[in-house]
């Protein structure tokens, strides 16, 4: 069933600061206009569906204990395959806000987009009302799609011919079709956009997001990412390029980021997705606030098609620019949730790239992979993991890296051992790397509530 438009900016009522943001919305003036020609951007929800749990509780709960999600794959017979290893979402129940008819016209990738912007949404406690409809946007971020839909389709082809595809077939496979559906189940008719990036889409996404309500275009953004790959073609696919982990009889020991012993990444599937508002916007509906974001960085290698480039220049580039952008000096960061794959060059070339923007500054940093626990959720992993980095300023506790066992010269930083450790952090990173060598960084700060 799709989500009912409110009649109100939010479910509580407006106080004069929210009267006052409702008047200027409903005069038809544009832009709203700041004190600062910056504005201030803000985490007000969550909503999360991964392999370690659905929702911010269970996810939370099992990240700092230190549990992983990862486990034998289920979906298909994966016998002749290399990597028989996966980090699948269990117990996700998406008929509790989808008619069992609208679900038949969607890949899984799309009901874990609406399922996670549901929980968002939900969390924040944020209904779009008319009068507001085009202040507020969707941006989201997607590797590769509809593919199993792509496989389902291209097998009744062979088996039954053309006639026997869905005629929902393409707009079940668009990546565009995640924040197009969110759009329209929630009624956001701001910005509606899809950023295909790789790894870094997620990121990529949030990133987006926080300059269009920045700069003024929006008041409030759902923003996040999302994937859907554990299928014959992706596993097969990646088995090929030699990239994931073949540690079968052992899963949830797989993936182990900057560890020694690490020798490829787990495949896993979800969504991460945020509400971020402008703080004015936010304290008007008498939002909570989990963090506020406060710089982005993106950049290139130009390098390699998969590869990421051993001078490091471009991924020490980009957490450069969101400090710029941030205006944060490298000693003020506390913490940084890393890309952290649990690849070899990924993490040995990600740990040089730290050193080279944070120098000597980088021994002081903590830097943990939440991948560890979760695989890689390659387009939705961005998303999923700014979700993390919020809640770990909320909570003042870093998720650990488990299965860090073996120490690697190359990878000699504090990576917050298999144990969350609680701590004071006042300024967060959030990395990805993409293929293509495309990069992505987020900046957050805690919320002290000034």
């Amino acid at each position: 069933m799709q989500v009912r438009l409110a009649a109100r900016v939010h479910a509580g009522a407006p106080g004069p600061q929210g009267k006052k943001l409702q008047t200027q919305i409903d005069s038809g003036k544009g832009r709203m206009k700041s004190d600062n020609c910056r504005r201030r951007v803000v985490v007000t929800g969550i909503g999360l569906v991964s392999p370690v749990g659905i929702g911010i509780e269970e996810n939370w709960s099992n990240l700092i204990s230190g549990k992983s999600g990862i486990g034998p794959i289920t979906r298909f017979d994966c016998s002749a395959y290399g990597s028989k290893i996966a980090g699948e979402v269990k117990n996700f129940h998406p008929e509790e806000f989808i008619s069992k008819k609208e679900l038949r016209k969607m890949d899984p990738f799309l009901r874990f987009a609406l399922g996670a912007a549901h929980y968002a949404m939900e969390d924040a406690g944020f209904k779009i009302a008319p009068e507001i409809s085009t202040r507020v946007g969707v941006v989201m971020g997607c590797g590769l799609g509809g593919l199993l839909t792509i496989e389902e389709s291209l097998k009744q082809i062979i088996e039954s011919g053309p006639k026997k595809v869905s005629p929902f077939f393409i707009p079940m496979i668009i990546s565009n079709m995640a924040p197009g559906l969110i759009s329209i189940y929630h009624g956001a008719k701001g910005p509606n956009l899809s950023l295909q990036t790789a790894c870094a889409a997620g990121t990529h996404a949030v990133g987006q997001a926080y300059h269009l309500i920045r700069n003024g275009f929006v008041e409030a953004m759902i923003t996040g990412g999302v994937e859907s790959t554990i299928t014959t073609l992706a596993v097969a696919g990646f088995n090929a390029m030699r990239a994931l982990s073949t540690r079968n009889d052992d899963p949830q020991h797989a993936s182990r980021p900057f560890d020694k012993e690490r020798n490829g990444f787990i495949l896993s599937e979800g969504s991460g997705v945020l509400i971020v508002e402008e703080l004015n916007f936010a304290r008007a509906r008498g939002a909570k606030i989990y963090a506020e974001v406060i710089g982005f960085g993106a950049s290139g290698d130009a390098y390699h098609m998969a590869a990421p480039a051993p001078e490091v220049e471009g991924a020490a580039r980009c957490m450069q620019m969101a400090l710029d952008d941030a205006g944060v000096n490298p000693r003020d960061v506390q913490y940084i949730n890393a890309h952290g794959t649990s690849t070899e060059l990924n993490d040995k070339y990600e740990t040089q790239a730290i050193k080279t923007v944070f120098g000597d500054h980088a021994y002081k940093l903590a830097v943990s992979s939440t991948k560890s626990m979760t695989g890689h959720l390659l387009g939705a992993a961005g998303g999923v993991e700014a979700a993390y980095t919020a809640l770990t300023l909320h909570n003042q506790i870093m998720p650990p890296t488990i299965n860090y066992e073996y120490p690697d010269p190359d990878c000699d930083l504090d990576y917050v051992p298999n144990v969350a450790r609680e701590a004071a952090i006042d300024i967060a990173l959030s990395n990805s790397f993409g293929f293509g060598g495309t990069n992505g960084t987020l900046v957050f700060k805690r919320w002290s509530g000034e």
